[in-house]
């Protein structure tokens, strides 16, 4: 029977991590369009560039907040546990935790570059900042389906019930506050 809620897995934690996963993406996708923005129209003139960074600075530190308690809830209790069964040294943890830091850091530079005066920035100097931010959306979204095809599946067959309820205790709370 399908799931009325659209969600794929059966685990409440795993469905936690599915929904915030969601929300993440609908707010990705209104500081995406400001990124896309700058790559179709190469004809936009500097003060509508430092208009649209604005904006776009704005909404990315508004998405930090949800998304850096989503990075939290996974590394200190999902990873660790997710761990104790498959390893920590190799294999999918590894390359998801990097990828973690690598959003961070494109981010992070994007923020860096961003901080300040815009009015006294650029053209180059916002369209490589804005750069940062589609790289970061793209490592996101590839990050997420890594996470949905295999991490929460993995969790799903592996996690005891036990754990899984432990688990999803832990992981219930608001991204959002």
């Amino acid at each position: 029977m399908p799931n009325p809620s659209g969600l794929r897995f059966a685990s409440p934690a795993m469905r936690i991590l599915e929904n915030e996963h969601r929300y993440l993406s609908f707010l990705m996708g209104e500081w995406h369009a400001i990124v896309l923005s700058f790559e179709q129209d190469e004809q936009l003139s500097l003060e509508e560039c430092r208009r649209k960074v604005k904006e776009l600075r704005r909404l990315i530190l508004d998405f930090k907040v949800p998304l850096d308690k989503h990075t939290q809830k996974e590394e200190a209790h999902f990873f660790p546990l997710l761990g104790t069964y498959i390893g920590f040294e190799q294999g999918p943890l590894v390359g998801i935790q990097q990828e973690h830091a690598e959003i961070d850091g494109y981010l992070g530079h994007f923020l860096h570059h961003t901080e300040g005066d815009i009015e006294l920035m650029s053209q180059q100097k916002i369209a490589s900042a804005v750069r940062d931010a589609g790289e970061a959306f793209e490592v996101l979204t590839v990050h997420f389906v890594k996470e949905e095809a295999v991490i929460f599946p993995m969790a799903e067959s592996q996690l005891s019930e036990p754990d899984a309820g432990r688990l999803y205790s832990r992981m219930n709370t608001l991204i959002t506050q």
